[in-house]
């Protein structure tokens, strides 16, 4: 029954990945994982958590970069 859950929740995230696009996917797996991981606990939501993990860690590793490109020009104008 456990590995009912862990497979659906891996099939989330390789369907979330697989739509996202490589270009977008950063964060998305570790986050998806986590999320799966969560929303499994949280009431059996593994998919629901999985795709929101995604969009969570997608969200924060382009936050993340974002800032990576601030600190190099910063870096450049000194």
């Amino acid at each position: 029954m456990k590995a009912d859950y862990i497979k659906t929740a891996l099939a989330a995230v390789a369907l979330t990945a697989a739509t996202v696009g490589t270009a977008n996917a950063a964060g998305c797996m570790k986050g998806a994982l986590v999320g799966g991981v969560a929303g499994h606990y949280a009431g059996h939501h593994a998919v629901a958590g999985a795709v929101g993990g995604c969009l969570v860690g997608r969200h924060i590793a382009r936050k993340h970069a974002e800032e990576q490109t601030a600190q190099r020009q910063q870096a450049r104008m000194q």
